[in-house]
């Protein structure tokens, strides 16, 4: 049984969303990567095209995803999450990668 997905966002994103801290989502269905993130930009329009490109669905360079301490960055959108994630134990993590040196 799934309960409502924790989604943690970057600063630079909580702000354009207008929200404070972590964000519960219900999602339909299979817990992944798109489902997560289509209920995100469902409920928070003003996300759509900051995380994954509108037209490829790819995730921005810019972005990383974590879950229970892995990077997730490169696994398949259509790859289920970890139970934890599903169950809403554990977040699953928008990340603003870190750039220069």
């Amino acid at each position: 049984m799934s309960g409502p997905v924790r989604v943690v966002l970057p600063a630079h994103l909580r702000t354009i969303a207008r929200v404070d801290g972590e964000v519960q989502l219900d999602v339909e269905g299979a817990v992944t990567q798109r489902s997560v993130l289509d209920a995100l930009e469902e409920r928070y329009p003003a996300l759509k095209g900051t995380i994954r490109d509108q037209q490829t669905q790819k995730r921005r360079s810019f972005v990383r995803f974590f879950a229970c301490e892995d990077d997730l960055s490169h696994d398949e959108p259509d790859a289920a999450l970890p139970d934890p994630v599903a169950a809403g134990t554990e977040p699953f993590l928008v990340v603003g990668a870190m750039a220069g040196g």
